[in-house]
């Protein structure tokens, strides 16, 4: 069974990085033109809660069924349970490297069907199309943490002078 791993880091604290993975419009945020994600049904990351979504590589849609379990701050995985591929299991794991670093991890262990369907899903999902689209999630997830503490020192700013008042 093929396997894949990427790692990186964010500067931002671990709370920050997870928070930013539970994030229900997480898939829309990480996903890379030409890939599209219409979400159909998102529950609230947590023991056993169901994405449903359209992943959209241009006009090919490939429709997915993913169940969240080992939710907790230091990550999850996310196994499909209906979708394009014979089997996909992805962790998430975020590990503090300082107070205000966060290594995350990505690792998936994944199998194509066979036939047809199978030839389209080793198109999109092989290791080098893997390590483009996590190259494209670790610069946006580094955007939008960044995004993220700027907002959130200036909402902490903003409070703080207003109770000075």
């Amino acid at each position: 069974m093929p396997v894949f791993d990427f790692k990186f880091t964010v500067d931002a604290p671990l709370t920050a990085v997870s928070n930013f993975h539970h994030d229900t419009r997480i898939l829309k945020k990480l996903s890379p033109p030409p890939i599209f994600v219409q979400i159909h049904r998102f529950e609230p990351m947590g023991e056993a809660s169901e994405a449903e979504f359209t992943l959209w590589f241009g006009p090919l849609p490939l429709r997915w069924l993913a169940i969240h379990t080992n939710v907790s701050v230091n990550g999850f995985t996310d196994t499909q349970a209906r979708g394009p591929l014979k089997y996909w299991q992805h962790t998430h794991r975020f590990t503090a490297v300082s107070p205000q670093t966060t290594q995350v991890h990505e690792h998936i262990e994944y199998s194509h069907k066979s036939g047809l369907p199978g030839l389209l899903t080793r198109l999109l999902f092989n290791k080098a199309g893997l390590y483009g689209l996590f190259t494209a999630r670790k610069w946006l997830t580094r955007w939008h943490v960044r995004q993220q503490q700027k907002e959130t020192h200036i909402s902490s700013a903003e409070n703080f002078e207003s109770s000075e008042a």
